[in-house]
């Protein structure tokens, strides 16, 4: 490749895809498909509890998504596989420098199947320009239990949002039913951000969704009971709809909204999933 053709490619973005399919068989699940172009990888698949549910890493090299950066992700997990996925650090959306930037997730559940997707957080920089779009479809049975940690500028280093928009689009569905849908643009330094029935002035917002498998009452109790003492440093709410749990965190902290999701997901996967909590280990590295 010419000097000159290497520079054209910078400067339109990265495109990348990663294609991962999980396979059970009676007692293994397998990560029988791993295809990727461009810098977005699984490694290898990881069996920290046993071959049961199979733990995959998805790792960017880059280390941020850059103005013109387009990232694509599509998952399918077989009839009765079980799949966690997260990520090794955080995801961060750099500055737009005049060009946006784009996240597309594409996840399929097969019958009884289970994805845990849980990413660690995503921190958006000032003056990015971004569109996260995700798109879960579930079979009979399936689980989807998924969250998403998102902060608005680098608050440690004492930036804030300014500037530059973050969209989103979040739609899940099964057997052809619309369970969630849900999408929104923010504004850096919009008036939404500071607003009461906006952000009210906090810098991270997260949500945890529990889709697929019906929610008793008894476990909402035990999930509004899990963050019940965290209520005094954030803010925290729990809700059910049909075959459906959501939880949501606004505050200005990403570890307490980490702790908080973590705590309702020891909560709801060994009632959803069957099978006890167990953090992947480079969650404390």
């Amino acid at each position: 490749m010419q000097a000159g053709e290497a520079s054209a490619d910078t400067e339109a973005g990265w495109e990348a895809t990663l294609k991962l399919a999980f396979t059970a068989s009676p007692s293994r699940t397998t990560l029988s498909h791993r295809q990727h172009s461009g810098p977005l990888r699984v490694q290898k698949a990881l069996y920290p509890e046993g071959e049961r549910i199979c733990h995959a890493v998805i790792v960017h090299p880059p280390g941020g998504i850059a103005g013109g950066d387009r990232l694509h992700i599509d998952v399918k997990v077989g009839p009765n596989a079980h799949a966690l996925i997260t990520t090794p650090g955080a995801t961060k959306w750099y500055k737009a420098n005049g060009r946006s930037s784009t996240q597309e997730v594409h996840v399929d559940v097969g019958t009884g199947a289970v994805l845990e997707w849980l990413p660690q957080e995503t921190i958006v920089f000032n003056q990015a320009d971004t569109f996260n779009k995700t798109r879960i479809g579930l079979a009979d049975g399936a689980l989807y239990l998924g969250w998403e940690v998102l902060c608005l500028g680098r608050t440690a280093s004492g930036e804030s949002f300014d500037a530059g928009r973050h969209r989103q689009r979040f739609t899940l569905h099964q057997g052809g039913h619309l369970l969630w849908n849900e999408q929104g643009s923010l504004a850096g330094g919009s008036a939404a951000l500071a607003s009461h029935a906006g952000f009210a002035g906090a810098t991270v917002c997260a949500t945890l969704i529990a889709a697929g498998r019906p929610v008793a009452q008894t476990l909402l109790d035990e999930a509004r009971a899990a963050i019940a003492e965290r209520a005094d440093i954030s803010r925290l709410a729990v809700t059910r709809l049909p075959n459906l749990l959501a939880a949501r965190y606004l505050g200005n902290s990403s570890e307490d909204a980490k702790q908080a999701l973590t705590a309702l997901w020891a909560v709801l996967r060994p009632a959803l999933a069957g099978h006890a909590a167990v953090a992947p280990r480079l969650w404390s590295t």
